[in-house]
Formats: structure tokens, C-alpha cells, sequence
């Protein structure tokens, strides 16, 4: 599917510039001027010279006003995962009999990109098509503005830079490959995938499944006695795990998760693994609902079915983190009053120790109805620090405030785990996987 193509606005023009070869023609017309300032030639062969030369290259620049903009046509796709290299197609076509073009895409800024400018030479009618590659850095609506096409006058003496092609825009979404992928597994598998790690209870869980022949492993409170005595040997009731159940994915948007982790920032990871968790909760039957608030702020009421997942990636796409103070209790504040239903919720923030009065309120709230669960993201930045080597002043005061940073955390974890709330302290490397692990265990445990 191609991007969508706004109208190609008017083709601009820059004024002609003379090229490296327009220069190297006055380096003899000078050395004509040196000799006959030498009284060696007259000076109307220097003048003759000069015009010959003005001729020269107005009739070449003229000719280069004179050609037509060849015709520049883009195919790419119109979503994009953010973080993940796409080739883009350029198709160019010229009417004239015979064009040297210099090409450059003008692509978002910021992404990076390889394959560019291009040198061409161009036939009449003739097609001419790459490949050029790029990679979205940031999620959200972005905009392809034509192309630049830079032409060469026959004789090369001059080049001038035309605009030429349609603007077309694009989506780039978090990156949906993992969910492709999954779609291939089971659930389960799936889950091992992300690095969940749940043992499995065989048989037991919370809805009737089947009746089936006794296996060893099974739990006598698993066998129905009734059904045995009938067919004279041991029967086992085998149950799964409840399904239809809710599950909310809070979303910080404030200053916490605008802190970068490689290439992209937290809040991409944790949008990343907000999906996973997300789409293997509708695999397995349940309903999942978002918010996202402090900054940019969406609600998607839960809904069940592996297809609720595109209205999910359609209203997080683009949702950017912003410099303000989350308010979580206004957060908890909204999920109570829109989520009658008991859920799971996951919380995912990066926690500092000054939050704890505004979150220790909003998860009393929250667990009055709800079961809560909050997942904060630690640097990994601050963990590699504590493994320097410590052999002055400066990296001691370091190593100590980190420290004590640290620890800060540690409390603030162990208050709010005081407070009946489940606690993930991971890195974003670890956040899909601990995410699906925590929810596994909840729906297998039975908490809801």
C-alpha cells in the first residue's frame, strides 16, 4: 500500500550556479588577460577570448532553462514501525533526449537514511528506478516533501536544483513486527518468546475445560469421582484459565519517559511492550482498554478480539511524551470513574521517590475496585555507572549518589508493595516480557 499523495505543489526553481568546469574555463581567459597585460598579444584577443566564453555559457545555460523537470514518482509504504530500516522507490522519467540528474528524497528530518543523493543519466521516455533506505526515529504523522532533482547543462557548465513529485504522508507506528510474529504461536509460545517465564499448572485453572483420562501429575482434587465410578477408571476434570476478563494499560506521558535508551525513548519501550502484553491478552480471550496521560493523553475503552489491537495502535501512534508532572491520582481518578468493571491494571511510569504521596493516593483508589500493578523503568545507564571503577573524588560523589538514588527507589518499591500493589522494577530491555509475565500469573493464580 502506498502513501498517501498530497497534489504536487508548483515546481520550484533555484537560479542557475555555474559548475567546477564554468571555472576552469577562466583560469586560461586569465592566463589570456596575464600575457596581454605583458603587451606579448593585444588586447582584443583577451576581449574576443571573453566573449567567445560569455557565449559559451549563456547558450548552455539557456539550453539548461530551456529542459524539462524530469517527472519523479516515490512508492513507499504508508505505516512505518518506528526503529526499523524500509526501503523507499524512486522512479524517475525525463522528456529530453538525454539528462545527467543528481537526485535527493526529501524525507523527514531525523530519520536516518542511506542511499542518497543518486547521480543518474536519464533517456527519453526511459524509467529509471532505485531503492533508497530509511529509518523512522520518532512515532507520528510525517510528510515527504517532493524530491530535489538537480539537472546539468549539456556542456555541464552550469547545474541548477529543481523541486519535482508529489508530497505524500506517512504514519510511523511503534513497532508491530513482534505482534506479526506472534501471530504465528500459541499464546503460551508467544509468551516464552518476550522472555515471560510462568510455570505452567496442567488441568488447573478457573473455567471447565473437558473431562479427560487421569494423567499422572493431576491433583486428586481434579478427579471427578462421579464420571470414574461410571466408566471404571480415573477421570480428571480439566479447567483453563478464566477468559473475558479486563485489563488496562495505564500509560505515563509526562517528563518520567522522556529519558532515551539507545536510539528511542522510554516511552517507546514502554509503548512497545504495553502492545505485546495487550495482544496477547486479547489472544487469550480478555479485554483490554489504554490510557495514556500526563502529557499526550488517549482512552480506549476495553475490547475484546485480536482486531481491538488496531484500535489500540491507532490512538497511541501518536502519543509523544511531554516535559509536564504526570498527575496520577487525576489518572486514577479517571480509570475509577470509567472502569466499573474489576481489571488488572499495570501502571507504567519510571517512579521517583517525590511521586510516592500522589501515587500512594491514586493506587488506594484504584484498589478499592481494581487489581493494580505498577512497572517502573530503571535506567540501565545508572547500573552500568555503579560498575566503574571508583579512583577519585568525582567518581566517588557519583557512585554514592547513585547510590542513595537507588535506594530512594528501593523504598518507594517497598511502600507501595505495602499497599497490596505488585511492583516491577525493570530495564526496558526486560519491560514486554515482565508485563506478560505479571498478567500470566494473575490470570493463572486467579486474582480477578
Amino acid at each position: 500500500m502506498n502513501a498517501r499523495a498530497h497534489p504536487a505543489s508548483p515546481r520550484q526553481r533555484s537560479l542557475p550556479r555555474p559548475s567546477s568546469w564554468a571555472l576552469a574555463l577562466l583560469v586560461p581567459w586569465a592566463a589570456l588577460g596575464f600575457v596581454v597585460a605583458l603587451d606579448v598579444l593585444p588586447a582584443d584577443v583577451w576581449l574576443a577570448g571573453g566573449g567567445c566564453l560569455l557565449a559559451v555559457l549563456m547558450l548552455d545555460g539557456a539550453r539548461l532553462m530551456r529542459s524539462a523537470t524530469p517527472d519523479v514518482q516515490r512508492e513507499l509504504a504508508d505505516t512505518w514501525p518506528i526503529g526499523v530500516e524500509r526501503p523507499v522507490r524512486l522512479s524517475l522519467q525525463s522528456s529530453m533526449r538525454r539528462q545527467r540528474v543528481d537526485v535527493f528524497d526529501l524525507h523527514p528530518g531525523g530519520w536516518s537514511m542511506r542511499g542518497l543523493p543518486r547521480q543518474l543519466r536519464l533517456e527519453r521516455g526511459e524509467v529509471v528506478s532505485f531503492d533508497y533506505h530509511l529509518c523512522a526515529k520518532e512515532r507520528g504523522d510525517f510528510a515527504f516533501d517532493g524530491a530535489h532533482v538537480r539537472l546539468h547543462s549539456p556542456w555541464r557548465l552550469w547545474r541548477q536544483r529543481r523541486t519535482s513529485g508529489a508530497a505524500q504522508v506517512v504514519r510511523v507506528f511503534p513497532n508491530f513486527a513482534p505482534l506479526a510474529k506472534f501471530a504465528m504461536f500459541s499464546a503460551d509460545q508467544a509468551s516464552r518468546i518476550v522472555g515471560a517465564h510462568v510455570k505452567r499448572r496442567r488441568g488447573e485453572g478457573t473455567d471447565f475445560h473437558q473431562m479427560r483420562e487421569y494423567r499422572v501429575g493431576d491433583s486428586l482434587r481434579q478427579i471427578d469421582w462421579k464420571a470414574s465410578s461410571r466408566v471404571r477408571r480415573l477421570i480428571s476434570r480439566e479447567y483453563q484459565d478464566e477468559k473475558n476478563q479486563q485489563l488496562i494499560l495505564m500509560l505515563d506521558t509526562g517528563r518520567r519517559l522522556m529519558a532515551r535508551e539507545g536510539e528511542l525513548a522510554h516511552f517507546d519501550h514502554v509503548l512497545d511492550a504495553a502492545l505485546v502484553v495487550a495482544y496477547l491478552a486479547l489472544r487469550q480471550g480478555d479485554a483490554v482498554g489504554l490510557l495514556a496521560s500526563g502529557g499526550a493523553g488517549a482512552w480506549v475503552p476495553p475490547r475484546r478480539g485480536v482486531t481491538a489491537i488496531d484500535e489500540l495502535l491507532r490512538a497511541s501512534y501518536g502519543l509523544q511524551p511531554q516535559p509536564v508532572a504526570t498527575d496520577f491520582l487525576a489518572a486514577a481518578t479517571e480509570v475509577f470513574l470509567r472502569q466499573r468493571r474489576r481489571a488488572l491494571v499495570m501502571l507504567v511510569t519510571n517512579l521517583r521517590d517525590e511521586d510516592m504521596d500522589d501515587l500512594l493516593a491514586a493506587v488506594d483508589m484504584l484498589r478499592k475496585r481494581h487489581l493494580v500493578c505498577v512497572a517502573s523503568l530503571r535506567e540501565s545507564a545508572l547500573d552500568s555507572a555503579l560498575s566503574q571503577p571508583v579512583d577519585d573524588m568525582g567518581t566517588a560523589i557519583r557512585a554514592g549518589s547513585i547510590a542513595q538514588y537507588l535506594e530512594q527507589r528501593r523504598a518507594a518499591h517497598e511502600a507501595l508493595r505495602s499497599h497490596g500493589v505488585m511492583v516491577l522494577d525493570v530495564m526496558c530491555d526486560q519491560l514486554a516480557g515482565s508485563l506478560v509475565e505479571k498478567y500470566l500469573s494473575v490470570k493463572r493464580d486467579g486474582l480477578l
